[in-house]
């Protein structure tokens, strides 16, 4: 297939697009390469893919409409993979703007080329972030998201009723996924293992929000990427099931779903630094702070309609994964 995807200098879409690559898909990368986190890390992410035949790249922002449209008419692709977005909990309090337009007017632009360009399936990021205030664990797709606590996580909601929209309106088939805490080699230098790592090695004292109590249902990377995968291939339909006098928010008489992907393991941060410090050999020093605004207490992702979709369920638990994280950071950084 041509799958053209967004953000494919970032942490989810280059691994995502290597993925596609290795089984023989045409791939249009898309990516601005912005400074939200060192750009020298997304462009060695690039120089592993540029040298593929099958793969191409335009550096543009999703805001640029004509960027966006000019891709779409040249790569004509048969599915699109929408990674690319403003990231960031904490940072949407800062810079709320950013957040509205990528995510949001970007997401616009997206939607308008698949639709004019006859795209088969559009697949885009969610987050688990929309759970926003529900406590009830473990978060079900089916369950409100009505509340988020942050700008990520509103615009995050919006794009799904977005894609809802244009599933309807122009029978554009969807899916949505709700990534619960994405980690692994390559990684974000913004989150917290990446951090963790870095200070860890330097003697540097840990940040600990939540006094390291909260809980997160870590997702090993290419556990994500195989999930997309999954999603990317089984285009949806109108669920037959579907009610509207008690409407399911994970489906639709339109051709739209939404799933969880994550672990089903939730972890505490504590045991997190725990298995890193055991991977590097080294002990943490730790200055325990309360939750930061934004943040939620738990994560906890219930996977079963993901597993009754497609088969699949997330499997690497977190000593394997960290692991695999901190052999790559060693290699790639020389500590």
């Amino acid at each position: 297939m041509r799958v053209l995807v967004t953000g494919a200098a970032g942490f989810i879409g280059s691994r995502l697009s290597e993925r596609l690559l290795e089984r023989g898909d045409e791939v249009l990368g898309y990516d601005d390469v912005n400074a939200y986190y060192d750009p020298r890390l997304k462009e060695a992410r690039l120089a592993r893919l540029l040298p593929q035949a099958g793969f191409r790249f335009t550096r543009a922002s999703l805001e640029d409409r004509e960027a966006v449209k000019t891709a779409f008419t040249d790569f004509r692709p048969q599915r699109v993979v929408n990674l690319a977005a403003q990231a960031g909990v904490r940072y949407s309090l800062e810079n709320p703007h950013a957040y509205i337009d990528s995510n949001i007017v970007g997401f616009m632009n997206i939607l308008e080329a698949c639709r004019h360009g006859d795209v088969e399936h559009l697949v885009y990021a969610s987050s688990s972030s929309v759970y926003g205030a529900n406590r009830k664990l473990p978060f079900d797709v089916a369950d409100s998201v009505d509340h988020p606590v942050s700008m990520y996580a509103a615009t995050k909601k919006a794009n799904e009723l977005m894609a809802h929209t244009y599933s309807h309106l122009f029978d554009l088939p969807t899916t949505g996924l709700r990534f619960f805490t994405v980690y692994g080699p390559w990684g974000r230098p913004d989150m917290a293992l990446f951090l963790f790592t870095r200070r860890i090695l330097a003697g540097e004292p840990l940040d600990v929000f939540n006094h390291g109590r909260h809980t997160r249902d870590f997702t090993y990377i290419d556990d994500i990427v195989e999930g997309v995968i999954r999603t990317l291939d089984r285009v949806p339909g109108p669920d037959p099931t579907f009610d509207p006098l008690v409407p399911n928010p994970a489906s639709s008489s339109a051709p739209y779903r939404v799933y969880n992907i994550g672990s089903h393991r939730p972890v505490e941060l504590l045991r997190y630094i725990e298995v890193l410090e055991e991977c590097l050999g080294r002990k943490a020093e730790m200055r325990m702070l309360p939750l930061q605004p934004g943040d939620v207490p738990d994560t906890y992702a219930d996977v079963e309609a993901l597993q009754r979709d497609t088969g699949y369920a997330p499997s690497t638990p977190v000593e394997v994964g960290v692991r695999k994280f901190v052999e790559w950071y060693r290699s790639f950084y020389g500590t």
